[in-house]
């Protein structure tokens, strides 16, 4: 598979601490990945070694093919969103953006469209020429994220990028953020599992500066091989519901309320199996709602 990033072993010190211990993860190119783990696990300072911001101690980096991060070879294909970055308080977003397009390398105009272009995809169109100083907090979130798709940049680096956003522009960003799947690579840093489940398609464990898992979102969560049903109580009779789907593997959770059930979707399909479970768990209580796939949160915690 073509990665668009690749570390190897990576290893950072602070002082006796190391915030990388060995941490090896690869980004598939036009992947959109999820970072997650506490906080320390490391996901910050990869994504700040990544971008050339600090020097591994040691372990290899591999950028979009040319090794570690070089300005002559990197120079906008790649931009980050650290997660305390402010903006110069008395600039003004279309003039602050443009600057940045040009520091890309682009061309004054080129710079000045994509500027307007992104700010107008983070619904701040009206305020192009406003100070940033009267801009409110998530405004001027919106304007750091759209710093970060000038020119169309390769590698997105983006740390807690909906944090400080009110729900309807979270709900906004996150559909503009999964636009990109399959056009750009994105890896997105979050401690919200519901936003890395909508956006992402890959996502990867972190503790302790360490990879504990890497995978496709798909496989983690299981959305081709599991079915989860909220229930109403307890099955009366269990052992009926697992006789329905004999091929499947039946697991109740008294303290959810939830039975999940996994299968090989090679043998069988979801509405095979529906069409089976399900009257054998409604003669003996309610069902509220049937999903594809166990929750990211559940699967991460499991992972612990």
């Amino acid at each position: 598979m073509d990665n668009a990033i690749e570390t190897t072993d990576l290893v950072k010190r602070y002082g006796a601490r190391r915030a990388l211990d060995g941490l090896t993860l690869a980004v598939p190119r036009y992947a959109v990945l999820g970072l997650i783990g506490p906080n320390g696990a490391g996901k910050t300072t990869w994504m700040m070694s990544v971008a050339g911001f600090l020097q591994p101690a040691s372990g290899t980096i591999n950028l979009l093919g040319h090794g570690p991060f070089d300005p002559d070879a990197h120079c906008g294909r790649i931009t980050i969103l650290p997660q305390d970055s402010e903006l110069p308080l008395e600039s003004r977003p279309l003039e602050l953006l443009t600057h940045y397009g040009r520091l890309q390398g682009l061309p004054k105009q080129e710079a000045a469209r994509s500027a307007a272009a992104m700010l107008a995809e983070v619904h701040l169109g009206d305020r192009l020429n406003s100070p940033i100083r009267s801009l409110s907090h998530g405004m001027r979130k919106r304007v750091m994220i759209a710093q970060c798709f000038i020119g169309y940049p390769e590698v997105v680096l983006l740390d807690e990028p909906l944090s400080g956003l009110d729900p309807r522009e979270v709900a906004h960003m996150r559909a503009f953020l999964t636009r990109r799947r399959g056009r750009q690579t994105l890896v997105i840093s979050s401690h919200n599992l519901h936003d890395i489940e909508v956006m992402c398609d890959h996502v990867a464990f972190i503790e302790n500066g360490r990879t504990v898992l890497v995978s496709t979102l798909e496989e983690v969560i299981g959305t081709a091989s599991t079915l989860v049903y909220q229930l109403t109580s307890e099955p009366a009779d269990f052992d009926a519901a697992a006789q329905a789907v004999p091929e499947a593997t039946l697991t109740f959770d008294a303290a959810a309320a939830t039975l999940v059930c996994r299968y090989d979707p090679r043998l069988t399909t979801p509405e095979e199996i529906n069409s089976r479970l399900l009257p054998a768990l409604l003669s003996q209580c309610g069902v509220t709602t049937v999903t594809r796939g166990a929750s990211l949160e559940t699967e991460y915690l499991k992972s612990l």
